[in-house]
Order: C-alpha cells, then sequence, then structure tokens
C-alpha cells in the first residue's frame, strides 16, 4: 500500500456524487437519458436506490440548473432517497460538474463518483468497491474486454493489436480518498487551459487521479451488466435487463 493510502482516514463517512447533467444528444430524445422512462421509473431512479440500499452514507446529485427541482421533487421526495443530501448544479464539462460535486459534500474520507445514467450498478458493487477503496487510495470498476481491440490511423487503417489480456473497459462508480480526489480536481482546473491548448481529453476521473493525484489506480472487477446507456439500442436492452433482474428478485 502507498504512503498516501497509509494516511487515509478511513474511519471518515463515505459519500457518493452522482452525475446527471449531461444532455445525452445520442440517445435522440428531447430530454437528457438520465429522465428517460425505464420500467415505469426515470433511469436515474434506478441509480439513486443502488446508492441508498448501499452503505455509502451520503449522496450528492448534480444536475443542469433546469432539472433541480424535478430531481428533487419527482425522483429524490417521491423515492424516499434520504442520503441525498443536496442536489447541485453540474458545469459545461463532465470535469467540470464533478468538482462542483466534491465542493458539495461534507468531511467524507472516500467518495464515488458514478453516471447517473448506469441504473445497473448494485449496492454489492458499491459496497466491494467502497471496500477496496479503505486498502487503496483509488479504486476503479472495470471489465476485462472480451473483443479484439485496433488501433487504427486517421485514415481507418490498423496500426496495432494490443494484447487482449491486458485491456479492460473502464466503468463506473470510481472511488478515491476524498482529499486525493478533491486536490487532483483543483490542479485540473488550474491546468484547464493548458490541457486544451494541448487538446488533452478528460475522460473520467481515474484520468485526473493519474495525471493530477500522484498515485496509481487499482482496478477492481466490476459488471458487464454495469452499462451507460447512451443510444436507443441501449435502452431497448436495458429494458430486457430490467425484466430479467426484477424476475430473479420475486
Amino acid at each position: 500500500m502507498s504512503d498516501m493510502g497509509k494516511q487515509m482516514d478511513t474511519n471518515k463517512k463515505s459519500a457518493a456524487i452522482v452525475l446527471a447533467a449531461g444532455s445525452g444528444k445520442r440517445m435522440g430524445g428531447s430530454e437528457p437519458k438520465q429522465f428517460l422512462e425505464l420500467g415505469g421509473h426515470p433511469i436515474l431512479y434506478y441509480t439513486l436506490k443502488a446508492f441508498e440500499e448501499s452503505s455509502v452514507e451520503e449522496v450528492v446529485l448534480v444536475t443542469s440548473g433546469d432539472w433541480v427541482s424535478y430531481c428533487r421533487d419527482e425522483i429524490v421526495k417521491k423515492g424516499g432517497f434520504s442520503k441525498v443530501i443536496r442536489i447541485v448544479t453540474g458545469g459545461a464539462q463532465r470535469y467540470h460538474s464533478v468538482a462542483k460535486g466534491l465542493e458539495a459534500v461534507t468531511d467524507a474520507g472516500l467518495v464515488m463518483i458514478h453516471d447517473g445514467a448506469r441504473p445497473f450498478v448494485t449496492p454489492e458493487l458499491i459496497d466491494d468497491l467502497l471496500q477496496k477503496t479503505r486498502e487503496y487510495p483509488a479504486c476503479v470498476t472495470a471489465t476485462p474486454l472480451s473483443d479484439t481491440v485496433k488501433l487504427v490511423d486517421e485514415e481507418g487503417f490498423c496500426m496495432d493489436t494490443p494484447p487482449r489480456d491486458r485491456l479492460w473497459a473502464v466503468q463506473t462508480p470510481q472511488s478515491f480518498s476524498y482529499p486525493l480526489i478533491r486536490k487532483a480536481y483543483q490542479k485540473l482546473l488550474e491546468e484547464e487551459e493548458s490541457l486544451l491548448a494541448q487538446k488533452v481529453l478528460i475522460t473520467d476521473d481515474a484520468q485526473v487521479c493519474e495525471l493530477f493525484g500522484g498515485c496509481r489506480v487499482r482496478l477492481v472487477k466490476g459488471s458487464y451488466f454495469n452499462r451507460k446507456l447512451t443510444t436507443p439500442e441501449d435502452l431497448l436492452l436495458a429494458q430486457r435487463l430490467l425484466e430479467i433482474t426484477q424476475n430473479r428478485e420475486k
């Protein structure tokens, strides 16, 4: 374990930031994908339900300004999600929204960050990741790739075939020592203009930790069901998966 990991105050409470500020353009609807109906509830409902049933102690929900009241009244209150302590407005990019969520977290030792459009996360997966983060200060869920991956050039021709046994598809939730990821995001925002000039794309929280946190990221086996719903085809698959999971619970 790294020195940073040994310094973590694992007795402090755990928090989660759930991101629901995206526009969901690839879904093609008139409303953001996280609010589309799935089995009689908004997609975001299932995500929050998993965290409510987990051992995470508080949840900060980040959404766009137009949807704050809807989230509060139609999802949080109706769903009885007592762990959602506040709802805050996100920013222009995903990393801005994460930074807003981190500012709203109160006195936590560990923090998870999760995409609201991944409704099939489970309390068991959340708790397993939380436990791993008490050993390692930066942990992310991921699954081994089953397909062969090709690196291509700008014209679409194959350049290389990376070894498949070393490739994993990263998911959320991603979990960190709160001081570690808060400082990493502060550094990111300080250097944002430079990164944009270099055309560096920030795609997940592990990348922020790798660039600015000064510690290695531990992969934790996730679930192939923990898909991010992005396209209309994803929604069709989600409807079938929800039916299967609900039948198992009966």
